[in-house]
């Protein structure tokens, strides 16, 4: 949510800042006429207060010399239908100018570069060589089904299309990508693990931006008081757990990761991605939350980076980090970096994290603050969130990137203690 003082003394700046995202700006102006109607109903109804608070001393004087009060009782009358209508106009104007703030997006940090799509995208540094292969290299899609640990067909018979059944290593992978990732982030990063609840209601969505505008991509429970998601990430129940609170300075920041379940109708994406574990309703994620003082946050998006790319590091996957151009950067986000891992199968770098700096939008959302130290009125808190890492994205790299020319695959040394000491995964036999 953005301040309504930034949208009055700012107007240029935030038209010029949105439109860059490819946002409709015209509804800047439909903010302002309503804002300045709200303002001008404001002053009518506080001096139609006054002349009714007049009037009704008035009726007194007028009663206690014995006079006739019938004129001002009339008056006072009048006036209360009319403070009554103008009250009625005031609901409903503010009610417009919270459902057009609600579907404003964020506010972009002036460093993020200006672009229409991805093609705009920064590259800021590459990390490690991607491997060369005396063999064609095959697409996970290939490599799981062969080596007997992911069966698309079985999932999409289960469930539907873009839900895949992993068997035998291909579920100790993904079960070990997990323990290790929380580990690292728990014992090195020093992060407080959180199982939060993997379905929210719609405030909690409302919250982290999900929420009027997306609502196409996500999974409602139907039949449910209150209404009830699948959450799509993480993200969205972690940074809740502070909604309406009121923190003090001193607790933060705060550093969570929590693993969960990840469920997205993919609206919109049809045609995109459809082979494979790219792109899945569910699919598992470890997630990154810092909760932080303004002043800080954007020393926190680099640490909270670097920490979804040690992960990467560890696992000796190459990878390159990107900043997000304006028209492809999130709703809720001021500034995001992709971390995009190399898969030869598909011989490109794909997404496989998103870190981005949501500054004091979403802690206007949900109503989120802290009380300064040194005193004065509480502060709203920035909020920041990050993929550390994408589990079903990064067992596909390590599928990729990993593959021999016996067709098996070689565990990362980081990963063999989950793995019961497991060096490589061999061809083996899937479900009969």
């Amino acid at each position: 949510m953005l301040p309504r003082e930034l949208l009055r003394n700012e107007p240029e700046r935030v038209s010029q800042r949105l439109g860059s995202r490819g946002f409709d700006t015209s509804q800047l102006d439909d903010w302002r006429k309503l804002d300045e109607e709200r303002r001008a109903a404001l002053v009518e109804v506080e001096d139609l207060k006054r002349q009714r608070n007049e009037a009704s001393q008035a009726i007194g004087r007028v009663k206690r010399e014995g006079g006739d009060a019938t004129e001002q009782i009339a008056a006072v009358s009048t006036l209360k239908q009319e403070i009554g209508r103008l009250e009625e106009r005031l609901g409903a104007v503010e009610d417009e100018l919270e459902a057009l703030e609600g579907g404003f997006p964020n506010v972009l940090d002036d460093s993020v570069p200006e672009g229409p799509d991805e093609s705009a995208n920064r590259v800021e540094r590459v990390v490690g060589e991607p491997p060369s292969f005396d063999f064609e290299p095959k697409a996970h899609w290939d490599l799981g089904p062969e080596l007997g640990i992911l069966d698309f067909e079985r999932g999409a018979k289960v469930a539907g299309a873009r839900f895949t059944a992993y068997f035998g290593a291909g579920a100790r992978l993904e079960r070990a990508l997990i323990s290790f990732m929380l580990d690292l982030h728990t014992t090195e990063h020093g992060y407080t693990e959180v199982l939060p609840p993997f379905i929210v209601n719609a405030d909690s969505l409302f919250g982290t931006g999900q929420l009027p505008k997306f609502a196409a991509d996500l999974f409602k429970l139907e039949g449910t008081s209150p209404e009830y998601y699948l959450i799509p990430t993480a993200e969205v129940p972690v940074t809740n757990l502070h909604r309406e609170e009121v923190l003090e300075e001193s607790d933060l920041p705060r550093r969570y990761t929590a693993y969960t379940p990840c469920f997205r109708s993919e609206a919109g994406s049809y045609g995109k991605d459809v082979r494979g574990l790219i792109r899945q309703h569910q699919f598992n994620k470890v997630e990154l939350v810092h909760l932080v003082t303004p002043e800080t946050s954007y020393d926190a998006l680099e640490a909270l980076t670097g920490h979804a790319e040690t992960v990467l590091q560890r696992l000796e996957l190459p990878y390159r980090a990107v900043t997000l151009s304006s028209g492809d950067t999130g709703f809720s986000a001021a500034k995001t970096y992709d971390l995009e891992v190399w898969l030869p199968g598909q011989e490109g770098y794909r997404e496989i994290s998103s870190c981005s700096n949501c500054e004091d939008f979403q802690a206007r959302r949900m109503s989120l603050r802290y009380r300064p130290e040194g005193g004065g009125k509480p502060r709203y808190v920035h909020t920041l969130n990050g993929s550390g890492l994408a589990v079903g994205r990064t067992l596909i790299a390590i599928l990729e990137n990993g593959q021999q020319e016996d067709g098996s695959v070689m565990i990362p040394a980081a990963l063999r203690p989950y793995l019961g000491g497991m060096e490589r995964i061999e061809g083996a036999r899937g479900p009969s």
